[in-house]
């Protein structure tokens, strides 16, 4: 699947993915405030204008019509990549659009020969993401429990990570 940078022309559609409070801290976590809108989106793209970016947003389908986005943000010193805010577009759902496009994500990350780790946080009760997650080689290491309060709600956060391989010594 290709991927593509996000660009301020698909803000208004994810924007529209969002539709309550507890689904943008499904996706977003404690940052984001509801409703999501462009200008949220615009401060998280000015992150990956530095040199080297401090982090990367992806989108796949044509700009203004995504079908998936996902962010990571870049440890460049300790050579670790966090993957989250992993959606894909609500009218795209079951058509197995998030293992291939989460799949172009590692490779993109792990082509930098700094990164060495891509983890991820995901809430417990996600189901098909740790299916996802766990199908494409992530690794559970622990679970943070109650670290996220949504309303009344609390949550707890699975760790996941993938580890890249080293190449065979010589």
């Amino acid at each position: 699947m290709n991927i593509r940078n996000m660009e301020d022309a698909d803000f208004p559609e994810i924007c529209r993915w969002f539709t309550t409070e507890k689904e943008l801290a499904q996706w977003g976590g404690p940052l984001p405030r509801f409703p999501l809108d462009p200008p949220q989106l615009a401060e998280m793209l000015a992150e990956s204008a530095g040199t080297p970016p401090r982090r990367w947003l992806f989108c796949a389908g044509e700009p203004g019509a995504a079908t998936a986005t996902a962010q990571v943000v870049l440890d460049w010193r300790n050579g670790v990549a966090l993957l989250g805010r992993v959606a894909v577009n609500p009218g795209n759902r079951g058509q197995g659009i998030a293992a291939p496009f989460l799949k172009s994500i590692m490779q993109r990350v792990f082509a930098e020969p700094d990164i060495a780790r891509l983890e991820l946080n995901v809430y417990t009760f996600n189901q098909a993401a740790i299916h996802t997650y766990e199908k494409l080689g992530f690794i559970l290491e622990g679970v943070r429990r109650s670290s996220a309060k949504v309303g009344l709600e609390r949550w707890d956060t699975a760790m996941y990570a993938i580890v890249r391989v080293p190449p065979p010594l010589t």
